[in-house]
């Protein structure tokens, strides 16, 4: 069978370099599992089969994959990270070091062979290292076939099991999973607790457990029929099988991750979206959740409908909101989230970890690099669909006049804290969790939030569209992304990634005078007091009431963004990066001038406002 499947696939080449981005190839892997669960032990045995497709130009002598249960062990990495880092995660702590023998998490690979040949590994922490015993030859494919045994871990950070709210199993970062190998070469990062980088693939699973437990996860089930009519309304214990276990069967096409989770008192519904897919809300029934949980289909359709019109069509036909895990955490096609939350926080959660299947499970930019372009573009996203959902009343609350207001919040604490380190940081390598945080999702935010500054609103937005549909699946990076909004903007942007990606440097200008010259002209100074340099929108409120303003584009931008709004607007001269002051000329007399204010919309992060306007 996988000999004619593998000749299938070369003479179609329906994975081969033709269905890549000319200049970014993409690995392809199939997975097949199956897990037989004891929830006694809190242990699985599972077989894997992979058929890896190497479609890079390189040929392959080693392979790795992903054991993440092993950081769930007292002196692993993500233990020791946990507890000598200066402000450890709260949910972790010295959580792992207390672990006992039957608490802790592990993976252990009992056998692996390519192509039925058996091949000799390391476990190195969270990484297995393989030696192939035949190299993977450009455009060639491997069939690897893995027996292993699996404890899960006590709830700790995302995965494991018992978590606070009383959530049996959280089974994310459950499997061995096959590293990515891009064209910066293999990516096998030890785990600590942060980001993912991942192969597109085509996952089969099925899952061996207890007929108690109801599950819910990435994919599509593919016998409900055998499961009963206990799926269809979960909780009711109503199950067609006489078997102490049943094997639930879930297919997932075109994804990079496999999650799911199961609990014998999961409550499940359905709600098809008008505009997106069936969706499906697993959760425990309380007095904390009940009230809450059901009113979160019909806010979730409503949001469905905003992401897709203004950041891409969702490609999946199913989505699952899962109550699990230890707070809020993304996989393809499903979120695990913590359940007992007061209705703005769960639809809150609800929408921020659904945003992520534009930015991570679909577009997969590897945010071990670029945690930013995932999360802070993820919350630029969440916080302009939250204040959709507000204006429409769909949830209670008003329309804000700057919905990324606390995103900018979170980034100018940052800057003023001393302890912001560049975007280019990796993510696992940051000296604290409140830089990392704040860098990846405050100041990621803004980066998007200020660049609709920097060229326009309307540019920003048909940018959004054309990187999406551009990008999706082929794993962008940051330069990817600024190309894009530079052939829609017509700017150059290069300098934008370099100061606020690559450097600390911080933005802060200042109204230095206003002063009426001989020819009755008024002419306002204006200082750049940062190192970071921006175009200037320069608002002008004369005594009569009326407005202008003047814009003061970068030279280095080549350009200028268009018109916003209807206040009269005047092109002045370009400012070059290298100048520390900048003076321009207003006609008229001084006295007829009641203030001068830069950045009146407060989308540039400066970092002190209160020098930014001068009234008279």
């Amino acid at each position: 069978m996988y000999k004619l499947l593998i000749l299938f696939l070369v003479c179609c080449g329906t994975y081969s370099t033709s269905i890549a981005q000319v200049d970014r190839w993409q690995q392809r892997a199939m997975y097949e599992m199956d897990i037989d669960f004891d929830d006694t032990q809190h242990r699985f045995e599972g077989k894997q089969r992979l058929i890896y497709i190497n479609n890079s130009p390189d040929e392959l002598t080693k392979v790795f994959y992903h054991l993440y249960y092993n950081a769930f062990q007292p002196g692993s990495m993500m233990d020791v990270r946990s507890r000598t880092i200066e402000d450890p995660d709260r949910r972790v702590g010295s959580r792992i070091y207390n672990l006992g023998t039957n608490e802790m998490g592990f993976t252990q690979v009992k056998s692996l062979t390519q192509n039925g040949v058996p091949l000799e590994f390391e476990e190195s922490g969270t990484i297995l290292e393989v030696t192939l015993k035949q190299p993977i030859a450009p455009n060639g494919i491997a069939i690897f076939d893995m027996e292993f045994l699996s404890q899960v871990p006590l709830q700790i950070r995302r995965t494991g099991r018992d978590n606070s709210e009383g959530i049996a199993y959280s089974m994310s970062q459950w499997y061995p999973k096959m590293c990515e190998y891009d064209y910066q070469g293999w990516h096998a990062n030890p785990y600590v607790g942060r980001e993912f980088h991942g192969i597109w693939g085509d996952f089969n699973v099925k899952i061996k457990i207890d007929k108690k437990f109801v599950i819910g996860g990435t994919g599509y089930l593919q016998n409900p029929d055998e499961i009963g009519k206990g799926y269809e309304t979960a909780g009711s214990g109503v199950r067609s099988s006489k078997a102490d276990k049943l094997t639930w069967h879930f297919v997932a096409p075109n994804v990079h991750d496999f999650v799911w989770a199961a609990d014998q008192d999961y409550v499940h519904t359905k709600r098809q979206a008008k505009d997106g897919p069936m969706m499906h809300f697993f959760y425990q029934k309380n007095e904390r959740t009940t009230d809450n949980w059901e009113a979160l289909p019909k806010i979730m359709d409503k949001a469905f409908t905003f992401i897709n019109k203004n950041y891409g069509k969702y490609p999946y036909e199913q989505y699952s909101f899962i109550q699990g895990g230890d707070g809020g955490m993304e996989y393809p096609m499903a979120t695990l989230i913590t359940g007992e939350r007061t209705l703005g926080s769960l639809v809150g959660v609800s929408v921020h970890e659904l945003m992520h299947s534009w930015y991570q499970m679909i577009l997969g930019t590897n945010e071990s690099l670029y945690p930013w372009m995932d999360e802070g573009f993820t919350s630029y996203a969440s916080a302009e669909t939250m204040d959709h959902l507000r204006a429409t009343r769909t949830i209670p609350g008003d329309k804000a006049e700057n919905p990324q207001s606390g995103n900018y919040g979170g980034y100018l604490a940052l800057a003023m804290s001393g302890k912001e380190e560049p975007m280019t940081t990796h993510a696992d390598h940051y000296k604290s969790n409140f830089a990392y945080g704040r860098a990846a999702y405050s100041k990621g935010a803004v980066y998007m939030a200020q660049l609709g500054y920097i060229i326009g609103e309307e540019n920003l937005k048909a940018g959004l569209l054309k990187y999406f549909n551009t990008w999706k699946f082929k794993h962008p990076n940051s330069n990817d992304f600024l190309r894009i909004m530079e052939q829609q903007s017509g700017l150059e942007l290069d300098w934008y990634k370099e100061y606020w990606v690559g450097s600390t440097h911080q933005i802060n200008y200042a109204i230095k005078g206003i002063e009426e010259n001989s020819d009755g002209k008024t002419q306002v100074s204006i200082d750049k007091l940062g190192l970071m340099p921006m175009p200037l929108d320069v608002t002008v409120t004369y005594t009569n009431g009326q407005k202008e303003v003047f814009y003061i584009p970068l030279r280095m931008m080549r350009g200028e963004k268009p018109k916003e709004g209807t206040t009269k607007r005047t092109v002045l001269g370009d400012w070059p990066w290298t100048h520390p002051s900048y003076t321009f000329l207003i006609p008229g007399e001084k006295a007829k001038i009641s203030s001068v204010e830069i950045d009146v919309s407060e989308r540039m992060a400066d970092l002190d406002r209160t020098d930014n306007v001068l009234k008279q």
